[in-house]
């Protein structure tokens, strides 16, 4: 019997993957050097963020929407939680509108006038029969005489290739739109780069859009291979509470839901730095839809995880999406690789952890540590057995990215 060289490799993977993880630890973040993910297209992330929003209890409360579109914008935040520095160092609350240069007409082909506002933006208490957790955070938009109130955070810095996930489900009324997606910005529709997940709250709610941006040209054309109608299997819905997952890699996006993949795009795919942001809104357009006045539709997370490669602060005081602020490259590796960690003397990635096996959200399991010795069972120590792991997955890895 023959083997091919993929073969031989991936049954080697496995069996490797058995010793190494006979011994899996719990560890924090700061025992990690770097984290593996897993799926289709396996990489490796330098960095890991988690924000947990279950046990918010002291800052639940679920504000009236402002009726007021010039009040609504410049509202304060909900609660201490968002004024907080763990959250102001990661996310950005935003409160621009559709309006073309602050003027009267209104941007692409919206009909409504959309005004994103902090009151949007709040923990609420959850208050499910079967509740799992205590509280999680709601982004809300809402159809008001005269505007559609809406809601957005962005990341303050820039990204190059992640893995992100969230817990989340939708609710409400047809006519909103709402997303998780990486965006670069750009004055072209043709260099706008985005990998994105978009629940139509008009769609059956076992549908979810995943798209490499732009999926249409200039002239109205739509770009077919740069977009994917997902199917929910099992008959899950989106208003269910579901782990939504992009990796966005050099060579493809990939997205999944509760772990099974629901879509694969290789094509566009997004390669430059590029913000997170999370948004819930309707314009009137033709991709929204429009929403009945007195409307609303929610989008309710109980928490955000994601292992990314490097960041850079783009963020200024009011942080809006902006090409003049494009992240610089000073530290991001070559297309985006790991890159060495502030400080590290050594840029080896040594400490290998993963999110994905971890049976918790946001807590991280040992996959190897290459640079301490194991003892083997008998009593022997095995010193090469971290090398030998490192080499093994690393080649999986690289056969995932297609150069074998």
């Amino acid at each position: 019997m023959s083997f091919s060289i993929r073969t031989f490799l991936q049954l080697t993977a496995l069996s490797a993957g058995v010793i190494a993880t006979t011994d899996i630890d719990l560890v924090d973040d700061d025992s990690c050097s770097c984290y593996l993910t897993n799926g289709t297209a396996p990489e490796y992330f330098s960095d890991h963020l988690f924000f947990d929003f279950r046990d918010l209890g002291k800052y639940a409360g679920v504000p009236d929407p402002i009726r007021n579109e010039s009040r609504s914008s410049k509202a304060d935040t909900t609660s201490k939680y968002f004024d907080s520095e763990d959250w102001n160092s990661v996310w950005g609350i935003q409160d621009w509108s559709n309006r073309n240069n602050g003027g009267v007409s209104l941007s692409g082909d919206a009909s409504v006038l959309m005004v994103n506002s902090p009151n949007n933006i709040y923990i609420e208490k959850n208050d499910d029969d079967d509740a799992v957790s205590d509280t999680f955070l709601t982004m809300r938009t809402v159809h008001l005489p005269g505007f559609q109130s809406a809601a957005e955070f962005e990341s303050a810095n820039s990204y190059q290739y992640l893995s992100i996930r969230m817990l989340a489900r939708v609710t409400g009324s047809a006519g909103a739109c709402m997303a998780l997606f990486t965006y670069y910005e750009a004055k072209e529709l043709a260099d706008i780069q985005e990998a994105d997940i978009e629940i139509l709250t008009r769609d059956p709610k076992d549908h979810i859009q995943y798209t490499n941006q732009p999926s249409y040209t200039d002239d109205g054309d739509e770009v077919p291979q740069a977009t994917r109608n997902g199917s929910l299997s099992d008959g899950l819905g989106w208003d269910d509470w579901l782990v939504h997952r992009l990796d966005w890699t050099p060579q493809r996006s990939v997205w999944y839901v509760d772990g099974e993949e629901v879509a694969n795009i290789k094509f566009q795919t997004p390669k430059d730095p590029a913000l997170v942001i999370l948004n819930a809104w309707s314009d009137g357009g033709t991709w929204s839809g429009n929403m009945s006045l007195h409307g609303a539709a929610y989008m309710q997370i109980q928490w955000i995880e994601m292992v990314y490669n490097s960041t850079d602060s783009t963020s200024d005081d009011k942080r809006k999406r902006d090409v003049e602020k494009r992240p610089s490259q000073r530290d991001v590796g070559p297309q985006g690789k790991l890159v060495r960690r502030e400080g590290d003397s050594d840029a080896g990635c040594k400490v290998v952890c993963s999110i994905d096996e971890a049976e918790e959200a946001g807590t991280n399991k040992m996959l190897w540590n290459s640079t301490a010795p194991r003892v083997m069972p008998g009593g022997s120590m095995g010193r090469g057995l971290g090398s030998l792991v490192t080499w093994v997955m690393g080649t999986v890895v690289f056969l995932y990215s297609g150069f074998v």
